[in-house]
């Protein structure tokens, strides 16, 4: 995955227009912006974010308003909109997951981090921030960890530590 920082041009390489192209052909003529959302999971799946200027680019292949872009980028959560770490740590912060320790846990995963909800830690690994119902109460807490979006339950100290430990093994 490529790493862009908060301001840097963007240029879609050769593999990636032609993936956008496939996508667009999935639609009937005329109606490209359809497949906005896809070229925006793509995006961000090589940027591991969707910065201003690719949605500019992104508004540009598909020719429409930057604004139709921005708009649907900015409503739906799944799209970052600035850098994330390697692994996101998304943590349920509804009703059943705070019962039973959601909150406590994210403020854990910032102490072990040693960064703020939304901040990337200095080696570029980790970020974390709460998200809504991840559909997993009767094994509350819970985590996803993007962007394979593998799935974490009863979550406890000892088994965020591990999970912890495993990532950076893994990277």
């Amino acid at each position: 995955m490529l790493r862009v920082e908060e301001k840097q041009e963007v240029n879609f390489s050769a593999d990636l227009l032609n993936k956008f192209g496939d996508i667009v052909g999935r639609y009937p003529d005329g109606k490209q912006k359809s497949a906005l959302l896809p070229i925006l999971h793509e995006v961000q799946a090589v940027y591991g974010w969707v910065s201003p200027e690719a949605m500019d680019k992104v508004a540009e292949f598909l020719d429409i308003q930057a604004i139709e872009v921005y708009e649907v980028a900015t409503f739906y959560t799944m799209f970052f909109l600035r850098p994330q770490g390697k692994f996101v740590l998304e943590i349920c912060r509804t009703g059943p997951c705070n019962i039973v320790g959601a909150e406590k846990i994210a403020d854990y995963i910032g102490e072990k981090l040693g960064v703020k909800e939304g901040e990337v830690t200095a080696d570029g690994l980790f970020s974390y921030r709460g998200v809504e119902c991840l559909a997993a109460c009767g094994y509350a807490p819970v985590l996803q960890i993007g962007p394979e979006y593998t799935f974490h339950e009863n979550l406890t100290k000892e088994s965020v530590d591990q999970l912890i430990e495993d990532l950076k093994r893994k990277n």
